[in-house]
């Protein structure tokens, strides 16, 4: 038994060591330009050239510049900005709604483009998902007068050279937990593939993965996406795709669905104690994957059926 432990912690180091890399690089380049971005007051100027566009979705003016500041670098970045805004719970849930469906667009879309899809595809049906669910969620939701108490940070008198070591002392704790849950995650993917393991786990899953159009075999990446996310699920997505175990077209579904739903453990969570409501947040992206995914593999029948030229 020991010895079958060693063998797949061998195996599955080579391939989550290039994975780590990898991400590492894009990580730590994606995150310097948007922070240089941020400073030169780039990202403030996007935010608010966006203002009217989101008086569409009940939402004031600067909650844009949360959407812009989550969209390119990550949730939490977003959090910080929510925090400082005077609105109401309702508000918050559309806003991380929209967060959450497009995040981190540069990381997670290299991601998804490695494990099968198309980068121009993916951005679009985040970003568009992102609007249309806010645009819906303003309609449906009703009316909520409550407010969450904002705390105002000013920034305005510090450094350079303070924000940019506050910058490596962040990306370097991010670079640290990627390398840790990667690695740890890659091999216990290699453990529960060589035990059988994932094989039940599908079982388990496939009335799920049924419904939401999903083929089977990408149930155990679906679980991963939904607990870990993307960026430190991207490990296991990136192997079973080149050990074969799932095809570039199983895999092309599942970043349809996850692009807008995942990491459904831990950022929900995080939005939700900063105000959000909870089911809103999950079941209107559930109900917009579900679309998504359906509606692929409709084109792709149609496309199917068509007579090549």
């Amino acid at each position: 038994m020991s010895g079958r432990f060693i063998s797949c912690i061998k195996e599955a180091s080579p391939s989550a060591f290039r994975t780590i890399w990898w991400l590492a690089k894009l990580m730590v380049g994606v995150s310097f330009v948007i922070f240089i971005l941020q400073y030169v007051g780039v990202i403030g100027w996007l935010s608010r050239w966006l203002t009217p566009i989101f008086g569409c979705f009940g939402l004031p003016g600067e909650a844009s510049l949360a959407f812009v500041t989550g969209y390119f670098v990550n949730c939490y970045s977003a959090l910080a900005v929510i925090t400082t805004l005077d609105i109401s719970r309702r508000s918050i849930t559309i806003l991380s709604v929209m967060i959450l469906c497009a995040h981190n667009m540069i990381v997670e879309t290299s991601v998804q483009h490695k494990t099968g899809s198309s980068v121009m595809r993916i951005v679009c049906i985040r970003t568009l998902s992102a609007f249309f669910l806010a645009f819906i969620l303003n309609l449906i939701m009703p009316e909520d007068t409550s407010r969450v108490s904002a705390s105002v940070v000013n920034t305005d008198d510090v450094g350079f050279v303070t924000l940019l070591s506050d910058w490596a002392v962040k990306t370097l704790k991010n670079i640290i937990l990627m390398v840790v849950l990667v690695y740890l995650l890659t091999v216990l993917q290699r453990i529960l593939s060589v035990f059988g393991i994932i094989t039940k786990i599908a079982g388990m899953l496939s009335p799920v993965m049924r419904f939401f159009g999903l083929p089977p075999r990408t149930a155990f990446l679906w679980l991963v996406a939904n607990t870990l996310g993307l960026a430190y699920g991207s490990a296991v997505m990136i192997d079973e795709t080149e050990r074969g175990n799932t095809t570039k077209d199983d895999n092309d579904l599942l970043n349809h669905h996850i692009g807008v739903s995942h990491s459904n453990l831990e950022d929900l969570t995080l939005f939700t104690a900063a105000g959000g409501y909870f089911f809103w947040m999950l079941l209107s992206r559930w109900c917009m994957s579900l679309l998504l995914v359906w509606g692929r593999r409709l084109e792709k029948k149609i496309i199917h059926c068509l007579p090549s030229s």
